[in-house]
């Protein structure tokens, strides 16, 4: 598999329009709680399913980006990283616009793909932002004039 990303766009319609690395990481232990939450009521191990990660972090990733790694066969690797950019809004003027990229590089499986689907759609949720994902369709998660 060639290494694709995912970009979760932050827009001026989004909830918010700034974000760190470490509030990505609060999103994804949240994404642990709830699922682990949702495990108790179902009497099953949902969390391993739902979440089969550990969150990683490298010196030279510190505060732009981190990674998923998985022990599990289905699973290996999903790189999570923090930008801006610059655009140009309706009116012509350019602004920063930060966003959270997802990477699945090549060691990553169809399993990792799956999986970042899913937090990419719930990252996307959560932050009212434009998700643009691997295929190159765009799913819009905030209000909408």
């Amino acid at each position: 598999m060639m290494a694709e990303s995912a970009y979760i766009k932050l827009v001026p319609a989004s909830a918010t329009q700034s974000i760190s690395i470490e509030e990505v990481k609060e999103l994804f232990h949240y994404y642990k709680n709830i699922t682990t939450k949702t495990g108790v009521q179902l009497d099953w191990q949902y969390e391993n399913a739902a979440f089969p990660y550990e969150i990683k972090e490298t010196e030279e990733g510190k505060g732009k980006w981190f990674y998923l790694q998985s022990k599990h066969e289905r699973y290996n690797v999903i790189l999570i990283g923090v930008d801006t950019e610059a655009v140009r809004t309706e009116a012509g003027e350019e602004i920063e616009q930060a966003y959270i990229q997802v990477t699945l590089p090549e060691q990553s499986t169809f399993g990792d793909k799956g999986k970042a689907n899913e937090f990419c759609k719930f990252l996307a949720k959560k932050l009212q932002g434009e998700l643009h994902l691997f295929n190159d369709r765009i799913m819009y998660f905030y209000p909408r004039k």
